[in-house]
């Protein structure tokens, strides 16, 4: 017989022994972990080989990059409303992970991320592949932990997966030693946990529902703003059915698009930085503002002095932080956005005549609709993705990186549904696109996923390209290719008098061949008599599909609220495109 740390070796308690790395894997499987990003490395070693015996219980995929892990876990949980699992080694595994950690904590995404860690014995040593994991990730969590005892470590899996995904979700790290992973016990720990300085507040107070409705019922001018709040509460039902009772126009956030359908006569679309000209003009006449689950962000609010200057302002949002740190609240309503939804669909109010606001705001929004400029040369921009709206019928998940065209794909294609739009909204990350369409593809995987992308953002993660090969996943991705930063170069030709300084991507690879060198299908087009076909063989095609689209080089975003500037004061809104 032999001696473990946790008692003697038998052959009865043979098959009792266990590995912090199998406890670790338990604790996956008890937590209901479908789908696992990782990339393996010294540190996590035991981890891999403990989830090699363990293969059957989860699909673990294989991403190229760390940056590519984190940000296949955002997409998958910004689609299925579950949290994103992450594995990575320590050091530089563990390094490349932070932008999307920051991205996540930014856009309220419940993503769980375990690192590997040198051995405890060694921790402080500046041991080989040794990052201060814990000191990196504290102002970009919700939570860390470094796990520094076995008998903690299924408590700690269980704490983390709850944390990331009640009250605001958002990510949670747990730091793994190696030593931890190797060391073997037969005990089974309890993993009941309190954490008394966390109880977010889900359900509305009373009072505060009374105010608003009461609010609602006088309000000459009322608005709703749906932020990304209404997703993370799976609200959009409760939204729509409160918002027709009380006729109420509907503007959204960037991330809160699809929470309310862009089709219906309320919708005023996307405000803000590049918002409609309806949606911004409503905001700024207003006499009631109502935002349920939006967080008055700089690029949503443009001056804060021209923000809503003549409306009484609500705001509903479940982290308590947010209400009143830009905008002044005269109602805050902390709570869960579909348990406050629910709480004024239940309480009694009289619906008022608005005909006059709502002609208002349904005319601007007819007469000052999005525009763009159509060409003999290049594709233009909009319309390619006008054509991709009209080719899935508005039913794809979209998936975009950061720049031009992730403000014309917020424009120009139309979400009817919720979690259909997967986007990097605070954090603002290029390289987003193609990994995020791989978690929402791996989350959805019935659905026409198109992943929207510059050729400048998608050299970022490009390499990703491998793993939609590897997994034969029926990706498509559009490159809308206008050899530029092009948010950038715009940014240069409006403030900085066209110094187009290291903007201007002339020297691009052939993405075509790029995409045949991965495995996958390539398609260029040119010219706007050729897109019809080339979308057609791009979604029927049973495989990842990569297009080359060759835009216009000097198309701007349109309008656009400049830095400083009140929402009221766009520039290049125009009236009726005929």
């Amino acid at each position: 017989m032999m001696k473990t740390q946790s008692g003697t070796y038998t052959r009865e308690t043979e098959q009792k022994l266990m590995t912090g790395a199998d406890l670790f894997i338990q604790s996956l499987v008890e937590a209901d972990v479908e789908t696992v990003f990782g990339y393996p490395g010294g540190a996590v070693l035991p981890i891999y080989d403990a989830l090699h015996k363990a293969r059957d219980s989860f699909q673990h995929i294989l991403c190229r990059h760390e940056q590519g892990l984190i940000h296949a876990a955002e997409g998958y949980a910004r689609v299925t409303g579950k949290p994103g699992v992450v594995i990575a080694t320590s050091g530089p595994g563990a390094t490349n992970l932070i932008t999307g950690i920051t991205d996540a904590m930014m856009d309220s995404l419940p993503v769980v991320v375990f690192t590997g860690q040198v051995s405890t014995a060694v921790i402080g040593s500046d041991a080989f592949q040794e990052a201060d994991v814990i000191g990196l990730t504290t102002p970009i969590t919700k939570h860390n932990y470094q796990v520094n005892d076995i008998r903690d470590l299924p408590r700690i899996v269980k704490e983390a997966f709850h944390i990331a995904t009640t009250g605001r979700k958002g990510p949670v790290v747990v730091d793994i030693p190696k030593n931890i992973a190797q060391e073997i016990t037969q005990e089974e720990y309890d993993t009941a946990f309190k954490l008394s300085g966390y109880q977010p507040t889900t359900k509305p107070n009373p009072l505060q529902i009374k105010r608003l409705a009461e609010q609602i019922e006088t309000a000459e001018k009322p608005l709703l703003l749906a932020g990304a709040g209404i997703h993370a509460a799976d609200a959009a039902d409760e939204l729509k059915t409160f918002a027709e009772r009380h006729h109420l126009p509907v503007a959204n956030t960037l991330l809160g698009l699809g929470s309310f359908p862009g089709s219906h006569e309320l919708s005023l679309g996307m405000a803000g930085m590049h918002g409609s000209y309806c949606a911004n003009m409503a905001i700024y006449e207003c006499d009631l503002l109502i935002n349920i689950g939006a967080r008055f962000d700089d690029r949503l609010t443009g001056s804060l002095q021209h923000f809503a200057p003549h409306a009484t302002i609500a705001h509903i949002d479940i982290d308590p932080a947010e209400i009143g740190k830009n905008i002044e609240t005269k109602i805050p309503v902390v709570s869960d956005a579909k348990e406050a939804l629910l709480a004024l669909l239940a309480t009694e109010t009289k619906t008022k005549d608005r005909t006059t606001w709502l002609i208002e705001t349904l005319t601007n929004k007819k007469e000052n609709p999005f525009w763009f400029e159509r060409s003999d040369d290049l594709i233009s921009p909009q319309w390619l993705i006008e054509s991709i709206y009209e080719k899935t019928g508005g039913e794809a998940v979209i998936t975009t990186d950061v720049g031009q065209h992730q403000m014309w794909a917020a424009q120009f294609y139309q979400f009817d549904q919720p979690h259909k739009w997967v986007t990097s909204g605070g954090l603002g990350t290029m390289g987003f696109g193609l990994p995020a369409a791989i978690g929402a593809q791996l989350g959805k995987p019935k659905e026409t996923v198109i992943a929207i992308v510059g050729d400048g953002g998608f050299q970022m993660t490009m390499q990703e390209m491998a793993v939609l090969k590897q997994y034969n996943l029926p990706i498509k991705v559009v490159i809308v290719n206008n050899e530029a930063l092009g948010m950038v170069r715009q940014w240069q030709e409006t403030f900085y008098e066209e110094r187009y300084s290291s903007s201007l991507m002339t020297d691009n690879p052939d993405f075509i061949k790029l995409a045949e060198g991965f495995g996958v299908k390539g398609l260029r087009v040119a010219r706007e008599i050729e897109v019809a076909n080339v979308m057609e063989e791009m979604l029927a095609y049973d495989g990842p599909v990569l297009v080359d689209a060759r835009v216009q080089k000097l198309d701007k975003v349109f309008p656009m609220v400049a830095p400083g500037k009140g929402n009221h004061e766009m520039v290049g809104v125009r009236r009726c495109r005929g």
